[in-house]
């Protein structure tokens, strides 16, 4: 990845994306289901686009909701639809046409009271507290984010009554039913005014905070972090969490200062990110700068993204841990401090993080269990509680109530980031020294990510790959131990390649978005290593894909 000169700078340097444009090309576009680029497409969350090149318009957005009355329909799932948007441009006006479908499908409909802004795990909260102990009348819903990305994109997820990311097979039934709708045009799909939906007897005000912000002790000690004295900083990063943190802080009596709480659609308070784009991603050192720079004025502090499923530590000694290095800290510090956890619940990671945590979780006994990139793969097994924890490198986690019920089966940012706060009260000391330590123990991780261009066909190639097109024996100086084409943990295609030895490993899969193919890589003897892997698994997968 090539680093952009402008990353780390204040975005108010670059000139803000046209608002008014892009809600006009919304409304105004059509896109033509003949191009694959403008079709409904559900990556591993959702689909996700920009009304700017025809990929995420009011057409879009009916057809999707559309499909989602039918399965709902076909599935008998007639409970209340809790719906909630964040603070992207586009998130408003999908709202209102996805109302529109859904109030004229009669579908009983949970809206934020006073137009406020939903964050991903409350609404995955609200639908398993509503369904708990229920067998029929089930209640599901629909996030409308494109999580951490650019101003200018939309996104748009469904939640079924697991309270999760909709699975491969929900997805693909809700995406080919939608593109029939923009086939024909739209035919077949109910729809009334805004305005008549907004007061349909089946719309129904809901205020998501309460329940959620007063459910949080069952999860986090948040005695502990009130009584420690903590001087707490947090940033919304102009997300859907703009509006819980300070009734979280006023609630717990937290010593918390919310250092932004500006909304602004096109997001200019941020830095840019690595490629010199707006993201607000708290996993990046780039985006997370102005947060990094007060470091020394909290004893730890912490930001989500824009739906606030993804969170981002920072401490004194460390600065901005990365994402792996936090899971590993919160694995050890759960397994040691939730006694009412069930002791054969599995502790869950994707394939392409660290196997610092495989290490920690071997030494204090525990199952793991690991699966492909997505966080629908944690969905089940956090549901029926076989899985006490599910994290994956791209700073998404959740983990289990105290009691060891299920809290969310969606990522959850505010949860981990409450959780470095008791992390730090109960143990004396922040995440980053509590990493340190296990580095001493386990040894010193160094892990990254490239990416390689690729033709749609290559990427074809790789993500049907299989170990034995891979004849090489051996991977930077070090006996090949294993070669993966699917997940240890529940089998599942990995969509690529991923291959082990004794202190090293590296994982090869397609873009599902873009025409490159990206390569995970960690070493635990050097930098020097890590980039032998990365060079020879470049090499390794161009001979496999030509």
């Amino acid at each position: 990845m090539s680093l952009s000169p402008l990353a780390g700078q204040p975005a108010s340097q670059q000139p803000p994306i046209d608002l008014n444009k892009l809600i006009a090309t919304y409304y105004d576009q059509k896109p033509d289901p003949a191009i694959a680029a403008q079709k409904v497409i559900f990556g591993t969350s959702g689909h996700r686009g920009s009304s700017l090149d025809c990929s995420f318009n009011e057409d879009h957005i009916l057809a999707i909701t559309q499909a989602i009355c039918d399965y709902r329909q076909q599935q008998g799932i007639n409970g209340p639809l809790y719906i909630g948007i964040d603070t992207h441009a586009l998130s408003e006006p999908a709202y209102r046409s996805a109302l529109e479908v859904l109030a004229a499908n009669a579908v009983e409909t949970m809206i934020a009271a006073d137009g406020e802004y939903t964050p991903t795990p409350v609404i995955s909260h609200a639908i398993l507290i509503y369904n708990k102990g229920r067998k029929d009348g089930l209640a599901d819903g629909i996030v409308i984010t494109p999580s951490h990305n650019p101003p200018r994109d939309g996104g748009f997820k469904y939640n079924p009554p697991n309270g999760g990311p909709s699975s491969t097979e929900v997805s693909n039934i809700i995406q080919a039913q939608a593109n029939e709708y923009l086939k024909a045009k739209l035919s077949g799909v109910k729809r009334i005014t805004y305005e008549q939906a907004a007061k349909a007897a089946t719309t129904h005000s809901y205020d998501y905070k309460p329940n959620y912000i007063s459910d949080l002790a069952s999860i986090v000690n948040m005695e502990a972090i009130r009584s420690s004295g903590l001087r707490l900083g947090a940033d919304p990063l102009g997300g859907a969490g703009v509006h819980y943190w300070q009734p979280i802080a006023e609630q717990y009596r937290l010593d918390m200062t919310i250092v932004n709480a500006q909304v602004d659609k096109t997001f200019k308070f941020m830095t840019l990110d690595w490629d010199g784009q707006i993201r607000m991603d708290p996993s990046s050192p780039y985006a997370m700068r102005s947060l990094i720079g007060m470091k020394d004025k909290f004893d730890i502090s912490f930001a989500c993204d824009t739906d606030h499923d993804r969170h981002g530590i920072v401490t004194r000694s460390t600065g901005l841990l990365p994402p792996n290095h936090y899971l590993a800290v919160m694995i050890q510090y759960l397994i040691m401090h939730r006694p009412h956890w069930n002791a054969s619940a599995a502790i869950s990671k994707t394939l392409v993080s660290s196997q610092m945590i495989d290490r920690v979780v071997k030494k204090l006994g525990r199952k793991l269990y690991e699966v492909p990139v997505g966080f629908k793969w944690f969905v089940d097994g956090l549901y029926d509680g076989s899985l006490c924890f599910g994290g994956e490198e791209s700073a998404g986690a959740i983990f289990s109530r105290m009691n060891g019920e299920v809290w969310t089966t969606d990522k959850d940012g505010m949860v981990p980031a409450l959780l470095s706060a008791e992390i730090m009260a109960v143990t004396g000391k922040d995440p980053g020294e509590i990493y340190n330590d296990l580095t001493k123990e386990f040894g010193e991780s160094h892990y990254t990510r490239i990416e390689a261009a690729a033709s749609t066909e290559q990427k074809s190639k790789l993500s049907k790959l299989s170990p034995s097109a891979i004849t090489t024996k051996d991977l930077a100086g070090e006996k090949i131990t294993q070669i993966l084409s699917n997940a240890p943990g529940n089998n599942a295609p990995i969509g690529g390649i991923k291959i082990e030895s004794e202190s090293g490993w590296f994982a090869a899969r397609p873009s599902g978005t873009e025409d490159i193919y990206k390569i995970y890589g960690e070493s635990f003897k050097s930098e020097a290593h890590l980039k032998q892997i990365l060079d020879e698994a470049q090499t390794i997968v161009t001979a496999a894909i030509k």
